[in-house]
């Protein structure tokens, strides 16, 4: 492949660090009953463009935001869609300076994908725009995939239809993209179960890896200098005799405080192990990641993302499960795994939900601008919407 990216994944290089102790998280609904059936994803987005980040959930038949700082309800789209809507992407894709949001719908039947963007009046539901149809539409994000210097729209499908797999789609924004063919472009289509995908862009030559949890495993996918992509598997997914039990569910990359990478996952998918993959250096021709469980006790996990929490050098790893397990914190909740120095097999684990949040995504990000990052996450049967504030001791 091209360059060092896969190196550069998996073997990272060091860095100096900084030592804090552990914060304590102070949980806020911010909606206690967001949906009639399940918040199915959250994201981040400046709705109104006041500079604050405000908080986006997506519902069976809804879309909403939540004004920072006083976390008002906003309904912009409802009924307007196949259901269910499953997922979320912002970006500012007709250019004209305020964010709108692909969206995905219709997962278990059509699998619709379009676009929303704000009326000119404020107070209406914003429109609706088709961008293609794919069966089982699960994931997307944006990411310059094709190397075009714009992000491209990313869509994952969760199984495959009348095909051998299900097919990673590259959706481009046309000149007119309220009315013009969106064109896509087809990564994989070798994979099944294709729960999640990741994009990471190193910022040279706008080369960006795609990295895929399916019941294969997990595998990196990449655009070479002949136009065409390449694949390389780079973790196992848990070992099972059936596509229920193997493979992986969600992936993250995090970083130790050496700049050491690891990747994160839920394993198999709606799973009940939280596990990491590292290597000491780039991999051979043929060699995988090693993998280490860090947590066996969960059920149904659904959402995974890496932050440093602490301001300690090192990401923590962040779990949501949305039923309950089988540990002596039995949840569902939402759960931080603090590395407690290289060795990835070592992590400590931090209660910050245990049963008030079924946990189906999570996000990381600074909602007050204190410098220390929070934690947002939907729940499925509990139907809510939280903050975890990132509390410092002088602020309990």
């Amino acid at each position: 492949m091209k360059s060092t990216l896969l190196a550069v994944l998996l073997a990272g290089s060091l860095t100096g660090v900084a030592t804090a102790g552990f914060p304590e998280f102070e949980a806020q609904t911010i909606d206690a009953e967001a949906a009639e059936k399940a918040v199915y994803a959250v994201a981040l987005a400046d709705v109104d463009g006041d500079g604050l980040q405000d908080v986006v959930a997506v519902t069976e038949n809804r879309v909403q935001w939540y004004r920072n700082p006083d976390w008002g309800k906003h309904v912009i789209l409802e009924d307007q869609t196949e259901l269910d809507n499953v997922c979320i992407a912002p970006h500012d894709i007709d250019g004209d300076g305020q964010v709108d949001f692909a969206l995905g719908a219709g997962w278990t039947r059509v699998g619709t994908i379009q676009w929303i963007t704000r009326d000119e009046d404020p107070d209406a539901k914003w429109r609706v725009h088709a961008i293609g149809v794919e069966p089982w539409t699960h994931r997307m994000r944006w990411a310059d995939v094709l190397e075009t210097g714009t992000p491209q729209l990313v869509v994952s499908p969760l199984n495959a239809v009348d095909a051998a797999g299900v097919r990673l789609l590259a959706f481009e924004i046309p000149e007119d993209p309220q009315s013009g063919r969106w064109p896509s472009t087809v990564l994989d289509d070798s994979m099944n179960r294709m729960h999640n995908h990741w994009h990471f862009d190193f910022g040279t030559d706008n080369e960006t890896i795609t990295v895929t949890a399916s019941e294969e495993g997990l595998h990196a996918i990449w655009k070479q200098d002949d136009g065409g992509f390449g694949k390389r598997k780079i973790g196992s997914g848990m070992p099972g005799e059936d596509p229920a039990s193997r493979g992986a569910g969600e992936v993250k990359i995090g970083r130790f405080a050496s700049g050491r990478p690891y990747m994160a996952t839920i394993e198999p998918m709606h799973g009940t192990s939280v596990v990491v993959y590292t290597t000491p250096g780039e991999l051979a021709e043929g060699q995988l990641a090693d993998r280490f469980v860090v947590d066996e006790s969960l059920k149904a996990g659904h959402a995974v993302w890496t932050a440093n929490l602490d301001e300690d050098g090192d990401e923590e790893l962040v779990i949501g499960h949305r039923e309950a397990g089988a540990g002596d914190v039995k949840g569902p909740g939402v759960y931080v795994y603090d590395p407690t120095g290289e060795d990835p097999s070592e992590w400590t684990k931090h209660v910050v939900d245990d049963g008030g949040m079924a946990c189906e995504d999570l996000i990381c990000a600074d909602l007050d601008g204190d410098g220390r990052v929070d934690i947002i996450a939907g729940g499925r049967a509990t139907r809510n919407v939280k903050i975890y504030w990132n509390r410092a001791e002088g602020d309990r």
